[in-house]
């Protein structure tokens, strides 16, 4: 890819921020990604370089924007077999399984779904981010299920405005050690890092977090665990399970915010990202797409059955 230079003459009535601006003309870019290229110093207004996305772009204004190609990265394609749900020339929605890590981090320089999507998708480096390519949301490496790659800067920014606008509607389902207050509930308590342990985050009071709303309802009840769907309405980290363990009904398996003996032979928690409908990129209705529960929380349930069955 080489470097790409646009201009445009402004012809707004009021002044508006130069990022605002950019983002009108070039609709395959986030705003986010036009912020850094404003840091970076690869825009200019009449001439003089603009490093503030705040600046006020006014009529008349020449804005021009240098768009350098897409720094190669120290990702190496790793040819991991994925569950491809549904692909287009837009997106690939993969049924990720429990243990793999979405993105490389601290501790996991590889195997991880970004590595696989590259094998896949060779085109997918530098869409959105450069150690984080194609990546729009997230699920914990312990929780499976369905999770959406954009393959280019255009879905990339269609599905940004999707979750952030929360017109992308998920369904989880977990199970719960104990029984949660109410057959359906919403759960809105605040979310922030958590200060003492740099590795968790917490409930906190309200107003110092971010906003976290969490609904479910009960599908089935078992004699010291309960089966539910949860609907995250916001998309903090470890959402889900920190409401859960807020109402004392933590999920199983999760030796991170529930008991640190778990309740039953399990390699992950019971958290599994089962349902999304949201409208894809180009198309004006929404669509649903499913991925049945791993035969490991299966099995699980099938001994919970039987078990409350003899009782």
């Amino acid at each position: 890819m080489t470097e790409q230079l646009h201009s445009f003459t402004s012809e707004l009535k009021d002044p508006e921020r130069l990022d605002k601006f950019l983002a009108s003309q070039l609709k395959d870019f986030s705003r986010s990604r036009l912020q850094v290229l404003i840091e970076a110093g690869c825009v200019s207004v009449n001439g003089s370089p603009v490093l503030l996305s705040r600046f006020k772009v006014e009529k008349g204004n020449q804005v021009e924007i240098r768009i350098p190609p897409a720094k190669p990265t120290d990702l190496v394609p790793e040819d991991i077999p994925l569950e491809v749900v549904f692909e287009n020339a837009d997106l690939m929605i993969i049924n990720k399984p429990a243990g793999m890590v979405v993105h490389p981090a601290a501790g996991h320089s590889s195997g991880t779904l970004v590595h696989a999507a590259l094998a896949h998708v060779p085109e997918l480096e530098g869409v959105g981010g450069e150690q984080r390519p194609g990546i729009v949301h997230r699920l914990d490496k312990d929780t499976s299920g369905l999770i959406i790659i954009a393959k280019n800067e255009r879905a990339h920014r269609w599905l940004q405005d999707q979750f952030r606008l929360r017109r992308v509607h998920k369904t989880y389902i977990a199970l719960l050690d104990g029984k949660p207050p109410t057959p359906k509930g919403r759960v809105e308590a605040e979310i922030a890092r958590d200060p003492a342990h740099r590795k968790k985050m917490a409930v906190v009071p309200e107003g110092r977090g971010r906003e976290a709303v969490t609904e479910y309802k009960v599908i089935e009840e078992f004699p010291r665990q309960t089966l539910i769907e949860a609907f995250p309405l916001t998309g903090r980290t470890h959402q889900i399970r920190l409401h859960m363990a807020f109402l004392k009904c933590p999920i199983v398996g999760d030796t991170l915010y529930g008991y640190k003996h778990k309740s039953m032979e399990i390699d992950r928690h019971f958290l599994h990202a089962a349902r999304i409908s949201l409208v894809l990129p180009g198309e004006k209705s929404e669509r649903t797409f499913t991925a049945p529960l791993p035969p490991g929380l299966l099995l699980i349930l099938e001994h919970l059955r039987q078990s409350k069955a003899n009782q």
